[in-house]
């Protein structure tokens, strides 16, 4: 979908030789020409960008937002307007100030600025709330709330609060500043020492908040920057707001270029994505790109109908605005750099761990399928064990499994060990001669098996294999925690696999992850265990007739002590349940 002079011309480049592989996929992929005709230049510009967004098809460039940025908005359609960080799609009535790159950001400035602008930052609930109650939260006791809830405030002073506090985040700071300046010298000439003070402070915390907007022109400079780092395939855009010479905003997104584009058209397309809906900080009166447009006259043409005025569209060459467009460009540089690690985290980097583990472990294929185990208990009580699966370098948590010891007394975590994996591949050599529809959770066999621990546990987890008869078929290693050293079968020496590798990284990880998952699980039955009382299942005894006897003699141990007839004695409690207790209380 494209816009286009003449229409014989367009077409005809689709049909050459040597199209990039893109348009030759376009090109096969296309079934019929439709095309609507306008009367000029403009009206095609506008036209392409709206069935684009409305159609979205598969071979035009795509714009990605790379995350949802705040902005600092004021609820004016409000009866009593609130400040508030929002994300997300913009609300009728509600004015938005930004976009900012950290939340935090925004609430800083707006701690600072309620001291002097104390307008409502709580909820519509909190606000009905105090105003049933009659008194105020806390942020009015503190001076950053001016108490509407309870009529500390008549409407037009807060309505006047309000336009003040929208005047400054839209740049008239000055305006803020004198008037400050003549209150507390008025205050002072009165006497009034504790107000000039008052409003000294709020003076410094508007000069505070003033200092966070980054000054980067004059104060009549109003433009936009827009920087572009990227390759064949993707670019990253970042786009810095300034408006009355400060920075208020920023923007940035991932490009997926799917059309095959040169940087001129590159930057058509971002001008048609930023700016066909119209900024939260409105159109500005210039905009800076790193190369000119494909057609600049046109381009300035259509922002300037979107703004009413002329929109100026140049490349800096020179100056402070040259340096600030390098500086835009560096954050574009830096999200894609960020972008391209992200990815390979993804994909790249699992494979290479995958790979690097073959390697070093002498595997005949990549363990696409590790499985790791580990012990966890306290002086033999409440033994159980763990089993983790990672997948393509990925947990799969749905094929974790927990293990409470049943053979083993006491502690022995070699025994302990022998039985979880005796459970696990029994139950797997079952499945395997069942249909596939009739198997079980343990019907995949790992490629890998992890154990926690040295050369004793591998010994006994290999004597297992050995007995089952998976010992050829089921590779099996152990991780040590000292050194990170990992034991092989037939080896005395352990393998060492470079700290720094993708692989040991992917060990350790498996490796904390069946730790965290034992330690879980046994804690889980330790808390069980250690809740239980010496009253449990006692026939008759429910919770109720517990806890009110527990309350009757003043505590577990009392009950105990108690005689036959002290328990007979309690009219509330059956003959037949009170033999019962003293029975299981007293008994050998």
């Amino acid at each position: 979908m494209g816009k286009a002079k003449s229409l014989r011309n367009r077409l005809s480049n689709y049909f050459q030789k040597n199209l990039p592989t893109r348009t030759a996929q376009m090109v096969r992929t296309a079934q019929s020409v439709e095309w609507i005709q306008v009367d000029n230049e403009l009206e095609a510009l506008m036209l392409e960008y709206s069935l684009i967004k409305q159609h979205r098809p598969r071979f035009n460039i795509r714009l990605v937002d790379d995350k949802s940025y705040p902005f600092l908005a004021v609820t004016e359609s409000d009866e009593w307007p609130r400040a508030m960080v929002m994300r997300g799609r913009k609300k009728k009535g509600t004015r938005y100030f930004g976009p900012f790159g950290h939340a935090y950001a925004i609430r800083e400035t707006l701690d600072l600025l309620l001291r002097t602008f104390p307008i409502r930052t709580c909820s519509d609930n909190k606000l009905g709330r105090h105003e049933k109650l009659g008194r105020p939260c806390l942020l009015f006791h503190i001076e950053k709330c001016a108490g509407p809830c309870v009529g500390e405030i008549s409407k037009e002073d807060y309505d006047e609060l309000v336009r003040k506090l929208v005047a400054f985040l839209d740049g008239e700071t000055d305006e803020v500043l004198r008037e400050l300046d003549v209150r507390m010298a008025l205050a002072s000439d009165n006497y009034e020492y504790e107000l000039a003070a008052r409003i000294r402070d709020q003076i410094g915390s508007v000069r505070k908040a003033i200092e966070k907007q980054q000054m980067v022109g004059s104060r009549e400079d109003d433009f936009d920057v827009i920087g572009v780092v990227g390759d064949e395939l993707e670019s990253a855009v970042q786009i810095f707001f300034i408006r009355r010479g400060r920075v208020v905003g920023r923007r940035g997104f991932v490009i997926d270029r799917v059309e095959d584009l040169d940087e001129p058209e590159l930057i058509d397309r971002i001008l048609e994505g930023v700016y066909s809906d119209e900024p939260v900080v409105g159109y500005p009166k210039q905009v800076l790109v790193p190369t000119p447009s494909s057609d600049p006259e046109l381009y300035s043409a259509w922002l300037g109908e979107l703004r009413g005025s002329k929109v100026d569209l140049r490349v800096p060459l020179r100056g402070g605005k040259r340096a600030l467009l390098e500086t835009v460009t560096r954050n574009a540089q830096e999200s894609f750099t960020r972008h391209r690690l992200k990815r390979a985290t993804d994909h790249n980097s699992r494979a290479r761990a995958l790979k690097e583990l073959q390697e070093h472990l002498q595997l005949e294929d990549a363990p696409l399928r590790i499985e790791c185990y580990d012990m966890s208990h306290i002086q033999g009580t409440d033994y159980v064990g763990s089993m983790v699966v990672v997948e393509d370098g990925l947990p799969k948590k749905s094929d974790y499994r927990r293990f409470k010891i049943k053979t083993v007394e006491g502690n022995n975590d070699f025994a302990a060990m022998a039985e979880v994996l005796e459970r696990r591949l029994t139950n797997y050599l079952m499945d395997r001669e069942k249909p596939v529809e009739e198997r079980g959770r343990f019907a995949y066999p790992p490629n890998l098996i992890v154990v926690d621990g040295g050369k004793g546990q591998l010994s006994a987890s290999l004597a297992v294999l050995r007995q089952l008869g998976l010992e050829a078929e089921i590779p099996i290693v152990s991780l040590a925690k000292q050194f990170e050293e990992v034991f092989i079968p037939g080896q005395s020496e352990p393998i060492r696999i470079p700290r720094q590798s993708e692989a040991l990284y992917l060990l350790q990880r498996i490796r904390d992850e069946s730790h965290r998952f034992a330690i879980t699980y046994h804690r889980q039955l330790r808390g069980r265990r250690m809740t239980t009382s010496a009253l449990d299942g006692i026939p008759g005894l429910g919770p109720t007739r517990t806890k009110r006897l527990i309350k009757e003699f003043g505590g577990v141990n009392a009950v105990k002590k108690a005689s036959e007839a002290d328990l007979l004695s309690l009219s509330w409690l059956p003959d037949d349940v009170a033999t019962n207790v003293h029975k299981h209380l007293h008994a050998p």
